[in-house]
């Protein structure tokens, strides 16, 4: 069987997190279960709310 289609790169999310290093801009970076990737720019607490209770792979064995 042969493998899925990857939808991101690793290269792209190191480019991503080298650009937020390189302008002092601290953050996120989620991946979507579509490959899509969401840049977070921010400090955690400026109007970000995040909710560590829930997790969708808590529920998986």
């Amino acid at each position: 069987m042969s493998r899925a289609r990857q939808h991101f790169r690793q290269s792209d999310l190191v480019k991503a997190l080298k650009a937020m290093a390189k302008v002092g801009v601290s953050g996120r970076v989620e991946i979507a279960p579509d490959g899509r990737m969401v840049v977070i720019a921010g400090k955690l607490g400026q109007g970000q709310d995040v909710d560590h209770s829930a997790n969708e792979w808590d529920s998986v064995r």
